[in-house]
């Protein structure tokens, strides 16, 4: 079976949250079961040189969006044993960041297009385009209503939902002219507009979730982000799959960024902790309990509540790490609150994949207290390192976190309600539980040993292939 995986991102070469996470282990995961997976995305300015140098040529043609015609050419490269096929077109992707530009529906637009043009350009035609969020979407709409022929007939469409919040809206009219679509389509249309997200939900053959929990969340109308009757006119072909991390990426026996690797040691695992403390002005103390934050800083993951709260739980002995960027009010609050707490609250406003993985490795417990969270990879990545998740019950982190307070194979702590006097007293339960050193090193082999890998997953997608293919 041939799988092609369409997406704005994928590690390593861009990456910017847990769809380039995704995208850069999903496939070659799958790879290993015996498919023929390949991967196409944009060809960014930000794609570091080493790929670059690698990359060739394989097709260069024109596409006419809205009577002007762009350039577009195909580079391919493989890695670690996948093929990888990159669109280039400087007007669009020679950009400063990936994405947030006034053009950004159009651009992404382009890229749908360019993927399906590409197809016989470069006379590979899948089984499957396996597309990810709003941003390829528009591709089975496309094959649907435009690419019918018998070259694209036959192509089975998934689409995986991220995160339902973005979803690619526009004017009919410019759509229309952009894509020629000449008497427009109620599979595309919503509220006056034209939805990209709607049309790849209503015209996709399979649709897929992050997690088993978000796919029911989303049918409802607190969740829903307004496509909630989209969602329910179509759960016959909605599937909840929890993502997975790659276990070989995110391993602490390998992680260089490590000052002290470890497997399932907690006496290993403290030698980073204090390490941590004494580099970053942390008070040293192997039995302070740390918490960290390692997140964008946006509404979304609840950093309201942390805001509201972090005075209270603060005047317990309890260290806090954060580690984010995101809306400007948040990063000014932790810089200054970082001030006021010193040897207590470590900040930094930054993005760094090495200083992650200290932190994973340094601190005893992880905190997402989010608003929504369609799967959440933080919380798996920090069970990897064997640190105790405290989260709230919602989408992925409902569906990867097992309540210690309701069983003893539990492996973290879960509040339910969005509210920042319940989050307060769940991470005073974590931090009695943690005074009990019998009961928090049954809980740290719990999260270790816990298989948060993409084994089962994996199969559940094969499964789906296989059922669309095969109608």
């Amino acid at each position: 079976m041939k799988v092609l995986f369409a997406a704005s991102e994928g590690y390593p070469f861009a990456k910017t949250g847990g769809l380039g996470d995704v995208i850069g282990s999903l496939p070659a995961e799958l790879k290993k079961k015996g498919l023929d997976v390949r991967v196409i995305m944009p060809k960014y300015d930000q794609i570091p040189q080493e790929f670059k140098s690698k990359m060739k040529s394989v097709a260069e043609f024109s596409i006419r969006l809205n009577r002007v015609v762009r350039y577009c050419r195909i580079e391919s490269m493989s890695y670690n044993g996948m093929v990888y096929y990159f669109i280039d077109n400087e007007y669009y992707f020679k950009q400063s960041s990936y994405y947030g530009y006034s053009d950004e529906v159009e651009k992404f637009i382009y890229f749908s297009k360019a993927i399906l043009d590409s197809l016989r350009e470069i006379n590979y035609c899948p089984d499957i385009i396996h597309c990810h969020d709003w941003h390829t979407a528009l591709i089975p709409f496309l094959i649907k209503r435009k690419y019918s022929d018998t070259f694209y007939g036959k192509i089975k469409t998934v689409l995986t939902i991220h995160n339902l919040k973005y979803q690619g809206i526009l004017s009919k009219d410019f759509l229309n002219g952009l894509i020629e679509l000449e008497n427009g389509s109620s599979e595309i249309e919503f509220n006056g507009y034209a939805n990209l997200l709607k049309g790849g939900i209503s015209s996709a053959d399979l649709v897929t979730t992050v997690s088993p929990t978000y796919a029911r969340e989303i049918q409802n109308e607190n969740l829903g982000e307004g496509l909630e009757p989209v969602l329910r006119a179509n759960h016959q072909k909605i599937r909840g799959i929890l993502n997975g991390i790659d276990y070989n990426l995110y391993n602490p026996e390998t992680d260089k960024s490590l000052y002290s690797k470890y497997t399932n040691s907690y006496s290993e695992k403290i030698k980073n902790k204090i390490e941590f403390q004494n580099k970053f002005g942390l008070t040293e103390g192997a039995d302070i309990p740390m918490i960290a934050v390692i997140s964008r800083l946006t509404e979304q993951k609840g950093i309201d509540l942390i805001k509201e709260q972090i005075d209270n739980i603060l005047c317990f002995d309890l260290q806090l790490v954060v580690l984010g960027v995101g809306e400007r009010r948040y990063e000014e609050f932790f810089a200054d609150s970082a001030l006021r707490y010193p040897g207590k609250l470590c900040t930094f406003i930054k993005f760094d994949e090495s200083l992650s993985r200290q932190i994973y490795g340094a601190t005893d417990m992880v905190l997402m207290p989010s608003k929504f969270e369609p799967c959440g990879l933080t919380q798996m990545i920090a069970m990897r390192y064997g640190a105790v998740p405290i989260v709230r019950a919602t989408g992925g982190l409902k569906d990867s976190v097992i309540s210690f307070e309701k069983s003893e194979k539990g492996t973290g702590f879960n509040f339910n309600h969005y509210d920042g006097e319940e989050m307060k007293e769940t991470i005073l339960k974590a931090i009695k539980v943690y005074s009990q050193k019998d009961k928090w090193m049954l809980l740290f082999h719990n999260a270790i040993d816990t298989d948060l890998s993409w084994s089962r997953s994996v199969t559940e997608y094969i499964k789906e292939y296989e059922e669309i293919f095969n109608c």
